[in-house]
């Protein structure tokens, strides 16, 4: 039984004439032995909370940062009309900060043998599975007095969707790919190294392209042309250690990582390309491989929508061994990991050679862009050593960056706003050397 505000408002008011003209327990029972007669009749008039039947429809699936409409329908199968309050429970993750007292409650009237339908509107702020939590519902008797309290499981899960804000990138990044592939207007036909076709020599080709047996064969000079390669493998490697965890603005490292990840999925399938996912920290902890052209990406969103951070050092021995064991033949291996010194030369540096002797490796890591706006503050003293720490940093993984980059790794340093961008350039640019 639960008590309303109503109930504490008519026995403070019966009290106090009591308490002021007759103060007795004769008075107090006086006034309240009819208030609990009332309370009473009133708690067995709601309508019971056991008997309600609930069931749930609307959206499944949603991208991060955009809302989801899940209905709860409530039916009533007793003979009193239901007059109540529901609370819909969700994680707090669900809806924006301070929003959940009123997304979450509803007032609803159910006549005796109808039901109603409530609408409860998501506005997830985490990437993964949301459950929906127990319907609690309490029940009012027709004077409010008192109300009949009761809990039901009621399942649903909304799977929350990394939110792939890159693919406003995608069709810039299309048009090159057409450029490279010469399938649009341009001055010049896209190179490549893989041989496309023969055509008629016009002014300006370049004469090295000249194929002079196939000359000799016919009247006109013929030049070869060539396409970028095609049906190459790309495995995306995520290290999912502390180093990931990392916020950089409003969002950890990782979730910067997805989304380059995401838009070179994309880019890749689109050129022909074989694309493969891998999570790593001490274990496996998503794949993708072997997915038609057209389920790789879905198969890829998939996979990265429960991924979470792992608050351990990387294990780089066993992720460069797993790496190996998905690319048995040479591939280009995307890397998604931190520039931090220490990681780089205690663990990636003395695995990588394995890497690189048989696979061209790109490293792609997420820069902190208030380390930017750090080492270009001055005014005031702490400014004046904020800069100096923002320049060591930089230093730092400038450093460790070369360092790379003589072991023969393509290093992508970017924002989280550039790091998706980059990388697809990065990516474009490889394919048009034909370095993949």
């Amino acid at each position: 039984m639960a008590l309303t505000g109503r109930t504490a408002l008519l026995a403070a008011l019966g009290s106090l004439p009591v308490g002021i003209l007759a103060p007795s327990w004769t008075g107090l029972l006086a006034v309240n032995a009819p208030l609990s007669l009332a309370i009473l009749c009133d708690y067995c008039r709601a309508a019971p909370v056991r008997m309600l039947q609930f069931t749930r429809s609307g959206d499944t699936t949603v991208r991060l940062g955009e809302s989801a409409a899940v209905q709860l329908t409530v039916t009533n199968p007793s003979r009193r009309r239901l007059r109540a309050q529901l609370r819909d429970a969700w994680p707090p993750s669900s809806w924006l900060p301070g929003a959940e007292l009123r997304a979450s409650r509803h007032a609803l009237t159910v006549p005796a043998g109808e039901r109603r339908r409530l609408d409860t509107l998501l506005r997830p702020i985490r990437r993964g599975e949301h459950r929906a939590d127990r319907v609690t519902v309490r029940s009012f008797g027709p004077w409010g007095l008192a109300a009949r309290q009761g809990s039901h499981d009621v399942p649903w899960t909304v799977r929350v969707l990394p939110p792939f804000t890159s693919r406003k990138h995608l069709p810039s990044r299309l048009a090159r790919l057409r450029e490279l592939d010469g399938r649009t207007s341009v001055l010049v036909r896209g190179e490549g190294t893989e041989f496309d076709s023969l055509r008629a020599y016009v002014a300006g080709d370049d004469t090295r392209s000249i194929d002079w047996r196939a000359t000799a064969r016919q009247t006109s000079v013929a030049v070869r042309t060539w396409r970028p390669e095609r049906d190459r493998h790309v495995l995306l490697v995520l290290d999912t250690g502390r180093t990931s965890a990392g916020r950089v603005g409003d969002a950890p490292r990782l979730d910067a990582a997805m989304d380059a990840a995401l838009l070179l999925t994309a880019l890749a399938t689109r050129a022909g390309d074989r694309v493969d996912l891998l999570a790593y920290d001490r274990r496996v902890r998503a794949q993708v491989r072997g997915r038609a052209a057209g389920d790789v990406l879905p198969a890829t969103v998939t996979a990265l929508t429960p991924l979470e951070p792992s608050l351990v050092e990387t294990d780089a021995r066993g992720l460069s061994t797993a790496a190996l064991t998905a690319a048995r033949r040479r591939s280009l291996i995307v890397l998604f990991t931190g520039l931090d010194a220490a990681p780089i030369e205690e663990g990636l540096l003395p695995v990588l050679s394995g890497l690189t002797q048989r696979h061209t490796v790109v490293l792609a890591a997420v820069a902190d862009p208030r380390v930017e706006r750090m080492a270009a503050a001055r005014g005031t003293v702490d400014a004046v050593y904020g800069a100096a720490a923002a320049a060591r940093s930089r230093a730092e993984r400038h450093t460790t960056a070369d360092r790379l980059r003589r072991q023969g790794v393509v290093v992508v340093d970017a924002t989280p706003d550039a790091l998706a961008p980059n990388l697809a350039d990065t990516y474009l640019a490889l394919k048009a050397a034909g370095r993949l």
